[in-house]
């Protein structure tokens, strides 16, 4: 198979699973709670997604890398709104 078809399925399935956090990001900032979403699970997710991205650098596979850096910015910002609020109540 011509590696840019692989390196564009690579992208593409980032992109979709990167920016399938941004409603859940913009629900938690627009109504500033974060209640309903579980702290053990972020936690968890962005730990993984923080190996998936070492993993990445380590084979240097751009896909990896770019689709999980930005999700783990994604998903570390709603934790952070998420143990912000758990101090708080």
């Amino acid at each position: 198979m011509n590696e840019t078809y692989v390196v564009i399925t690579g992208f593409l399935a980032g992109l979709l699973t990167t920016i399938s956090f941004i409603p859940q990001l913009v629900k938690v900032v627009k109504t500033g709670s974060a209640r309903d979403l579980s702290l053990g699970m972020y936690i968890l997710f962005s730990s993984g997604v923080a190996l998936w991205l070492v993993y990445g650098i380590f084979i240097n596979a751009w896909p990896v890398i770019i689709s999980n850096l930005v999700t783990l910015i994604l998903s570390m910002i709603i934790l952070i709104c998420k143990l912000r609020e758990s101090r708080i109540h």
